[in-house]
Parts: C-alpha cells; sequence; structure tokens
C-alpha cells in the first residue's frame, strides 16, 4: 500500500509490536503547549513526549534550524567530523563540569555509555577488577539488558533472562545503604537527582553532596543520569546544579533535542581517559540533523531570562498543585518535584486519575509509587498553568465520584 492511499483505521494497527498501552488518540499537529487530535480536538500537553518537547511543539525556531540543515546535509556518519556537533560539544563543556561528549540517539544509548565510561575509567588506571555500580531502588535508566539491570524494577527484567550483572542495588537516599555497598569492585554511584519514572522522587541537597564525598574519599566516580531532570526541566540548566556539586559522567538527553531524536553522554577528561579509538561508536549519534536541532534547543533555554521563567513558572505550579492537594485530600497524598517536573502522588489507581485528565483534553504521564507527571513544556506560559489546574481540578472531582 503506498503511503498516499494509506487511511488510518479505528483501532490501532495489528502491525504495530503491542509493547505499548496506547490510547486510541492520534494527533496530527501541535503548537507551543496545545496538540490537536484528527477529529479536531484540542488537548493542553504537560506530557510533552515524556519530558522531550522541552520548548512545545511547532518552536519557530527549532523548524528554521531543522529545515536549513535539511537542505543541506542529513547524515555523512562519525567517519567525518560534523561541525555542528563540535559546536555543541564545546558549548555544552562550556557551560557544565565536562571537558568530553559523545553524541547518541536516546536517554538509553545515553546511560549505557556513561555505565561504560565509569568502567572503562578503572580498565585504564589499570583497575580492571573496578567494574560494578552502586544504583537505586525506583531508578530508571532505559530499557536496554544493562539499564534495566541498573535499575532493577521486576516488571522491566521479566522475560529476558538473568539480569547483567555489575550492578548492587540499594534504597534511594539511603546513605548508609550506600556506604555499605562500597567494595574493591565498585566503580561508581550512578543516579537520577529526581527520578521521574520511580514516581517524581528528589534526592535531598544533603544526599548528593554526600555522594560526591564518598566518591571523592574512595576513588569512585559520580555517575548522574539527567536524561529527564536536565535542559532546564529544574530551573538550572541541569538539577545537579542545585547542590552545587559537579559530577564525573552525565547522561542526557530527552529535552536536549527538543524532540529530535539525540542524546549524549559527558564527562570529565580524567574520567574520559579510557574511552579511546574503538572503544564506543553510534551510527547516527550527533548526525547533522541531530545536533542542528540540539544548537537551535541550547540557543533558546540560554535566551537571558529563560531559566528564571522556568523557575518562576514552576514555582506557580507547585502552588496551585499545593492549593488542589487542599480542595482534594482524600485523593492527593503529596505533591513532588522541582521546576517544570511535578509529580502528584494519589490514593486510587494513577491510571485512574491519567484518563480522567485525558477526558478533559489534559495531558499528562504516570509514573511509579501512584503517581502522576506534570511534564510541561518549559516556555509555558502562566495562563496555561492555571488552564492545567482548572482541568486537572475536573478530572480529580471525576475520581473522587462513588463508583
Amino acid at each position: 500500500m503506498s503511503t498516499s492511499a494509506f487511511k488510518l483505521a479505528d483501532a490501532p494497527s495489528p502491525n504495530v509490536m503491542p509493547t505499548y498501552g496506547r490510547q486510541n488518540i492520534v494527533f496530527e499537529r501541535g503548537e507551543g503547549a496545545w496538540m490537536v487530535a484528527t477529529n479536531g480536538d484540542r488537548y493542553l500537553d504537560f506530557a510533552s513526549g515524556v519530558a522531550v518537547n522541552a520548548l512545545g511543539h511547532a518552536h519557530p525556531k527549532l523548524i528554521a534550524a531543522l529545515t536549513e540543515q535539511a537542505h543541506k546535509l542529513w547524515h555523512c556518519s562519525n567517519l567525518y567530523r560534523v561541525a555542528g556537533q563540535e559546536r555543541l560539544a564545546e558549548r555544552l563543556c562550556s557551560l557544565t563540569f565536562a571537558d568530553r561528549v559523545f553524541f547518541c540517539n536516546s536517554g538509553a544509548e545515553a546511560c549505557e555509555g556513561a555505565i561504560k565510561v565509569a568502567r572503562r575509567y578503572h580498565f585504564a588506571n589499570g583497575h580492571p577488577e573496578r567494574w560494578r555500580l552502586i544504583t537505586f531502588k525506583g531508578a530508571f535508566h532505559g530499557r536496554t539488558i544493562a539499564t534495566i539491570a541498573a535499575a532493577g524494577n521486576p516488571k522491566h527484567l521479566e522475560g529476558f533472562g538473568p539480569p547483567a550483572d555489575g550492578f548492587d542495588i540499594v534504597p534511594f537516599g539511603d546513605l548508609e545503604a550506600v556506604e555499605k555497598a562500597i567494595g574493591p569492585e565498585t566503580a561508581g554511584i550512578m543516579l537520577e537527582p529526581i527520578q521521574g519514572e520511580g514516581g517524581v522522587n528528589v534526592a535531598s541537597i544533603a544526599f548528593l553532596k554526600a555522594l560526591r564525598e564518598l566518591c571523592d574519599k574512595h576513588g569512585l566516580l559520580l555517575v548522574l543520569d539527567e536524561v529527564q531532570s536536565g535542559m532546564g526541566r529544574t530551573g538550572k540548566l541541569f538539577a545537579h546544579e542545585w547542590a552545587g556539586i559537579k559530577p564525573d559522567v552525565m547522561a542526557s538527553a530527552k529535552g536536549i533535542g527538543g524532540g529530535f531524536p539525540l542524546g549524549a553522554f559527558m564527562a570529565t577528561a580524567e574520567a574520559a581517559k579510557g574511552m579511546t579509538p574503538g572503544t564506543h561508536g553510534s551510527t547516527y549519534g550527533g548526525n547533522p540533523l541531530a545536533v542542528a536541532v540540539g544548537n537551535a534547543v541550547l540557543d533558546a533555554v540560554l535566551e537571558p531570562g529563560f531559566l528564571a521563567h522556568v523557575e518562576a513558572m514552576g514555582l506557580r505550579l507547585k502552588q496551585e498543585l499545593a492549593r488542589v492537594k487542599d480542595e482534594f485530600p482524600g485523593e492527593v497524598q503529596e505533591v513532588r518535584g522541582l521546576g517544570l517536573l511535578a509529580g502528584i502522588k494519589v490514593t486510587k489507581p494513577v491510571g485512574d486519575l491519567v484518563a480522567a485528565c485525558t477526558a478533559e483534553k489534559f495531558l499528562t504521564v504516570s509514573a511509579g509509587d501512584n503517581t502522576m507527571r506534570l511534564l510541561a513544556p518549559l516556555n509555558v506560559a502562566e495562563s496555561e498553568i492555571s488552564e492545567a489546574t482548572q482541568r486537572l481540578t475536573r478530572a480529580l472531582r471525576r475520581v473522587s465520584k462513588p463508583s
């Protein structure tokens, strides 16, 4: 069947592998914080493609960057220098702790690469026995064989054979458990400053500082997964900046490409010393299209006042959600998060609230610990936060009614 003759069926196609519990909605276009379905319904999007669409939909600067590059060169592989890649790497290094950047296509790839950096670092230093990473319950680092093992979620591990070895999982926020887990084979500590998929669990500043001190004390690498919390989502370029610490290695993705597949893992020169020619690679990673958009996203995030706007809108959202919690004490247990990475832990099944929000033409995302995430685009307007609160309130009224 030609693409021009294709007509969308009323039910999802059986030819698409059913690994997602998809809602039966098809979107055809978007603008800013709004998406329009094929039937014309408009939805307020506080899912943002799961924190990917950092600048909302159809941002003119991203369209311009992608279109301009599309007329020049799409792909040439990493057998050659890529000008846009070098520019984005230089900019990211100038803004962060990092000296080296490797570009890939997704968060899972970025986390895989970060794991490899930590292991290879000790190998290069003559200690190949140091290859294990301490990770945390409630984590989510991707869906590859290594990253599901790093997180240890039984639902994600089931049916894929014995979990990949090399990860010692401890309770999130438990410093004593971390100290006990450190041994002669430990290479580093890997965590998300804010566990997004795990339920919007925010690591305390004290905990992050203590982990940095432990790594320094024991010669370990601190590896941060900022795939969801980075690129301005908390009001800082990366969430660890709130704690005033610096990691040795960091994974980034989602918002870094504003909707175009782009990921990166970054490291200090010392941490990256083992990543020599042939140790890692990516066919598509950092291709001209991706880095053109990545540079345009960074342009926007670095505009004067942008991060201050994110912080202000995050505070406004927090205030609105606190009011909602007061109105629905039997439904909302806790409001969590930082900046525009917010979570609402509820008493009834979170899927019911997500469905009720969708019925109100309001898009949200479920997470672990019976928590619903609100991931507004970073350039969201104050009026849109007010509108989101109204739709959330109506959704909570739906689920609070006796069945």
